[in-house]
């Protein structure tokens, strides 16, 4: 069955591992490819994981020219090839949630690959694997399905539950009840 990376955004507490995880991950040259968000950091600690939501139908590889970013039968967006890339960097201004970066060095754009080399065999992404406080979890269908239930997610999950508040279908599903509704949620 098909696994997802799905994200309980209330869940966070900043401790970053998802970070620390992420820099060990192969082929990622000890390089962040997510990031943790400081919501409203003059008012309390709430922070929110960000990485790539691997969108269906993805703005930076449909903005590429060389067709340097590939998209796997499971979904995963993958980072700019290294042979194809020509560094326009027409997909870090075309990707609305601003998740692709560039390295000038490298002339190379980089960002999550969902840890392609571990779930391509149904290995959590590192990001997964360490998360304390389950806000990153590798799920199947039918526990997503069981959560939409339970938490009656409704229109805050991304990717077309039952509105598109996203730029479109995604293969990283978001909850975000809990910061929207100003419920307070432990795990």
């Amino acid at each position: 069955m098909k696994k997802i990376l799905y994200i309980e955004m209330d869940n966070c507490i900043g401790c970053r591992s998802c970070l620390a995880a992420c820099t060990q991950c192969g082929g990622h040259e000890e390089r962040n490819r997510n990031y943790v968000y400081d919501v409203n950091p003059f008012v309390d600690r709430q922070t929110i994981p960000l990485m790539c939501l691997h969108c269906v139908n993805p703005a930076c590889a449909r903005s590429c020219p060389a067709q340097a970013i590939q998209i796997t039968e499971e979904g995963a967006v993958l980072s700019a090839l290294v042979e194809k890339c020509i560094g326009c960097q027409n997909c870090t201004i075309a990707c609305p949630y601003g998740i692709p970066k560039f390295d000038e060095e490298q002339n190379l754009m980089y960002k999550c690959d969902l840890c392609y080399d571990r779930t391509k065999d149904g290995i959590p992404p590192m990001c997964a694997s360490v998360c304390p406080t389950n806000t990153l979890q590798w799920i199947d269908e039918n526990e997503l399905a069981e959560k939409r239930e339970r938490h009656r997610l409704g229109k805050w999950v991304s990717s077309r539950q039952p509105f598109e508040p996203l730029e479109g279908e995604t293969n990283v599903k978001i909850s975000l009840p809990g910061i929207i509704q100003g419920i307070q949620k432990l795990f």
